[in-house]
């Protein structure tokens, strides 16, 4: 069983344990958790919503005194057998759609000595189940599936695209039906085909500074690519409103590189700014919001969406393994119209083997178990490398802390410009990035990034941290 995201409230209105036992009740109802199915145990539910362990008791003892659920022994809570369960989606697509569902039965290299890279793209697969993947993957090809060698679904299997939307609804709070999901080899793919959807010379807007391969991608699509400054709330929607842009491309749970987080009434002013036009698309991109080490998990700005207006967009090679390649786009009503329409043709750029054994792990647990692991790893390294800081935080800022796979380093010198600081750094040995490299104008956002750097902690061993950094103490201290 996945992490559940729910949204608590703490006006009064309601306890925390009748929240709790409202929303798991309405999930079974609703079919998202399915009979059988294991919930998370009460501490590690309390845990993860940070309340007190008796508040869950409270709603599961409620939920188990209704049926909802049973406790076997030694195993834990599961939920109970229901009949003619209904089913339920605030973005739910038009009654032929779902019909159709259920008749499926479904950086500039240097070349100096570089012991110790800080890259922001750096993994640690120290801890990858080998084993697991390559038991699933014999397991696949000995049981004789002839079918995984014929033409699958353009939108990727319907078992790995309902595994994926049952996935994103309890970890992200994502709002869709599998038939929205379109399944792609990577992000590159995915927008490539947002271009057909949104049409060619489509106004985009992004935040600067942003990610600089989505914006090489949309400017090889020749967009009208429109530049938003960010701040401590992330895209300025002050300036996204003098814009004439169909749609706004945004990092709302972690903004690369800045790692800023954006809050709750960003959020809605973009989505208010999104339902104000007639055709005006949120491109979502939650690239690594499996890593969050402190508060609770920032619900999806999809799950926020009630008019159908965010374009979700994920990827599994950051939690999982760069070389997996396989990314998903969820689509609202309209888009999904139109890809139909328009796109459907185009065949799937994921191997179904590839499908198959992705949809395994992910539905029998291995994924979770995995994550659960790296989430550790990625903490400890997190922390040390905030401890090894302690002694620049008299020269430099420290941003973007508790989530993602790197910090942001902002120097308080104005003599310690970008360029100086990496190039110190790499006379000792390490590398580090500038924030420069993220941005798309150099102008105004030139300035604003001197002295900013982009630490990556992911790929290195905890001693290499610690190394790096004493090094990285001798160049600018």
């Amino acid at each position: 069983m996945y992490d559940m995201a729910m949204e608590l409230k703490t006006d009064g209105a309601k306890c925390l344990y009748e929240q709790i036992y409202e929303h798991i009740r309405e999930e079974i109802k609703g079919g998202r958790l399915l009979s059988g199915e294991r919930l998370p145990s009460t501490r590690a539910l309390a845990e993860y919503l940070q309340v007190s362990r008796t508040t869950v008791d409270f709603a599961y003892g409620q939920l188990l005194s209704e049926g909802y659920i049973e406790a076997i022994p030694y195993k834990g809570y599961f939920v109970c057998r229901m009949e003619e369960l209904p089913e339920g989606n605030s973005q739910a697509l038009p009654d032929d759609d779902r019909m159709t569902e259920a008749k499926k039965e479904e950086s500039i290299p240097y070349n100096g000595n570089i012991c110790y890279d800080f890259s922001p793209n750096g993994l640690d697969m120290s801890l990858f189940p080998f084993g697991v993947w390559k038991r699933i993957s014999k397991n696949i090809l000995n049981d004789g599936n002839k079918e995984l060698f014929a033409l699958g679904e353009a939108q990727g299997d319907y078992d790995l695209r309902q595994t994926i939307s049952r996935y994103l609804h309890s970890a992200r709070g994502v709002k869709c039906t599998p038939s929205q999901i379109v399944v792609g080899a990577g992000n590159d793919y995915l927008l490539l085909l947002l271009e057909k959807l949104l049409g060619r010379h489509a106004g985009i807007a992004m935040e600067n500074p942003t990610y600089k391969r989505a914006y090489r991608i949309f400017r090889s699509f020749a967009y009208n690519i429109e530049v938003i400054g960010v701040d401590e709330g992330g895209m300025k929607v002050e300036e996204l409103r003098k814009k004439q842009v169909k749609a706004a491309y945004v990092m709302p749970s972690h903004q690369y590189p800045t790692g800023i987080t954006m809050p709750i009434g960003r959020r809605m002013e973009l989505l208010k700014w999104a339902a104000e036009g007639e055709e005006r698309f949120l491109i979502e991109d939650d690239y690594d919001s499996e890593f969050r080490y402190k508060g609770k998990p920032i619900p999806s700005l999809q799950g926020a969406d009630g008019n159908g207006r965010v374009i979700y967009i994920g990827t599994f090679s950051k939690a999982i393994a760069p070389a997996i390649r396989v990314s998903y786009m969820v689509l609202p009503p309209l888009l999904l119209k139109r890809y139909r329409e328009s796109c459907s043709f185009y065949s799937s750029t994921v191997s179904r083997i590839d499908q198959r054994i992705l949809n395994e792990f992910i539905r029998d647990g291995y994924f979770e178990r995995y994550l659960n692991k790296t989430r550790k790893l990625y903490r400890e390294k997190h922390d040390i490398l905030l401890q090894e800081l302690k002694p620049f935080r008299k020269k430099f800022q420290i941003f973007g802390e508790n989530a993602g796979l790197h910090l942001v380093l902002s120097s308080r010198d104005e003599k310690l410009t970008e360029e100086y600081l990496i190039r110190k750094a790499a006379e000792h040995g390490v590398k580090v990035y500038g924030m420069s490299d993220a941005l798309i104008e150099e102008n105004d956002g030139k300035r604003q990034a001197e002295g900013m750097l982009v630490l990556g902690y992911g790929g290195l061993r905890a001693e290499e941290i610690k190394e790096g950094m004493a090094k990285l103490k001798q160049a600018w201290l």
